[in-house]
C-alpha cells in the first residue's frame, strides 16, 4: 500500500472512531517559529510558563517523538447549542460537558491499537491539547482548518467549534493540502474583543484574554482585570460567536460534549454556594475542575458584580461570611459594585469580624467606593 491510500485509509479508521474529520500533516520545521519566539518574548503567554518549554520540540515537531514521520490529526465537533440563565450562557461551549481531553484520548486510544494490529512495530504516540504540540498548526498542514485571525482554527463547512488531537506515527503517509485563507478582510473578531487581547490579526494577547483570567490564573485578579472579565466564568466564545464562518457550522453533535442535567441547574448563586462535597459530584468529570472550586467561585462573584442585581447581594452576603479568603474578597468587591444599603450592610457586618488581611483590603476599599446616592445602578 502506498503512502496515499495508508494516509486514506487511517483517515477512514479515524471517522469510524468518532472523530468529524481527519488529515494528515508532515513534519517539517514550524513555519512560524520566528512568530512563536517573538510572542513569548513580549510575555504573551501571561503566567503560562510552561508554553516556553521544550520549545526546540515546538519548533521541530519531528522531535516531539524520535523516530516518527508522520501526524494523524482529528478535529472533533463541540455543541453550539446556548443554554438559558446567567451561567451556563457564560461558560466556553466546549467546557459544559465532559472533559475533551479524556473523550478524545479514548477515541485516540482506539484508533491507535487499530494502527498498531493493521502495521505491527509502529512507533505511535497520541497527544490531545498536551505535550510540546503546536497541533493548529499541524491541523492546518492537514487540511482540517486555516488560522483566522482570532488565533482559532477556521473551516469553512464546521467554523471554530470543534477540538484537535494528534496521533504521532513512523508510518510514511502522504500529507494533506493545507486549505486557503477564510478570514480575508474581515475584522469582526478584533473589533468585538472586549478587551482587546487581540492587539492585531493572528496575535493574541493572554494578559488581556478573558479565558486566560478564568481559566489559568490562580490567585485574586488584579483591579484592572476585574471588569474586563464581565461576566464570564469560564473560558470566553466572542470572537467565536461573531465569525460569519460560524454562522451554521455543519457536524455531529458528540452528547458527551453537551451540559448534563447535574449542572445545568446551577446558577451564579448556586455555584458561589456550591460545598467542596458538591463541587467533587457536580463537575465530576468536567474539564472547568481546572480553575478549582475557588477559581470558580471567584469568578462567579466578579461575574455578579458585573451583572448587578440585587438578587446577587444575599449570596454574595452569605460567602463574605463563610467563603474561602479569595472568595470573600472578590464577594466584596462584587458588593461594593452593585451598592445600595443591603450590600453596605453586609460590608460592614463583615469588616467588624473579618481577620485576613487581604480580605479587610477589600471590604475597606469596597465601602469606601461606596455612595449610596452614587451607587451603581442596580438591575432587578
Amino acid at each position: 500500500m502506498d503512502s496515499r491510500a495508508t494516509a486514506d485509509l487511517l483517515k477512514s479508521w479515524a471517522l469510524d472512531a468518532g472523530f468529524d474529520r481527519a488529515g494528515v500533516a508532515s513534519l517539517e520545521p514550524s513555519a512560524h517559529g520566528e512568530a512563536l519566539l517573538r510572542w513569548l518574548a513580549r510575555g504573551d503567554q501571561a503566567g503560562m510558563g510552561y508554553l516556553a518549554r521544550r520549545i526546540e520540540a515546538r519548533l521541530e515537531p519531528a522531535r516531539v517523538v524520535p523516530g516518527t514521520r508522520s501526524v494523524l490529526c482529528v478535529a472533533f465537533q463541540y455543541p453550539d447549542m446556548e443554554p438559558e440563565g446567567d451561567l451556563w450562557p457564560r461558560v466556553a461551549r466546549y467546557a459544559r460537558g465532559l472533559d475533551y481531553h479524556n473523550v478524545m484520548q479514548d477515541r485516540l486510544k482506539v484508533l491507535e491499537a487499530r494502527i498498531a494490529g493493521a502495521f505491527p512495530g509502529t512507533v505511535s504516540r497520541r497527544y490531545v491539547d498536551t505535550g510540546p504540540v503546536l497541533e493548529r498548526e499541524l491541523a492546518a498542514r492537514a487540511g482540517l482548518g486555516v488560522p483566522g485571525k482570532n488565533t482559532n482554527l477556521l473551516h469553512p463547512e464546521a467554523g471554530s467549534w470543534f477540538l484537535l488531537g494528534e496521533i504521532f506515527l513512523s508510518l510514511d503517509l502522504a500529507p494533506d493540502v493545507p486549505l486557503a485563507d477564510l478570514c480575508g478582510s474581515c475584522t469582526r473578531c478584533l473589533e468585538a474583543c472586549p478587551t482587546g487581547a487581540l492587539p492585531e490579526p493572528y496575535r493574541l494577547d493572554s494578559n488581556r484574554c478573558i479565558s486566560y483570567w478564568t481559566i489559568e490564573h490562580r490567585g485574586p485578579f488584579p483591579p484592572e482585570a476585574r471588569e474586563r472579565v464581565g461576566d464570564w466564568v469560564f473560558g470566553c466564545d466572542i470572537c467565536q460567536e461573531v465569525c460569519p464562518w460560524n454562522t451554521a457550522p455543519e457536524g455531529v453533535v458528540h452528547p458527551e460534549l453537551e451540559l448534563p442535567p447535574q449542572r445545568a441547574e446551577l446558577d451564579l448563586a448556586g455555584l458561589l454556594r456550591l460545598s467542596r462535597d458538591e463541587y467533587v459530584e457536580r463537575f465530576r468529570g468536567s474539564p472547568m475542575k481546572r480553575a478549582k472550586l475557588e477559581g470558580l467561585q471567584r469568578n462567579a462573584a466578579v461575574a455578579m458584580g458585573n451583572r448587578g442585581g440585587r438578587r446577587y447581594v444575599a449570596p454574595l452576603a452569605e460567602v463574605l461570611s463563610e467563603g474561602a479568603p479569595l472568595v470573600r474578597g472578590h464577594a466584596a468587591w462584587a458588593l461594593g459594585r452593585i451598592g445600595g444599603p443591603e450590600a453596605r450592610q453586609a460590608l460592614e457586618n463583615a469588616w467588624g469580624r473579618e481577620e485576613d488581611a487581604a480580605v479587610q483590603e477589600e471590604i475597606r476599599s469596597a465601602l469606601e467606593g461606596m455612595k449610596e446616592e452614587e451607587a451603581v445602578p442596580v438591575r432587578l
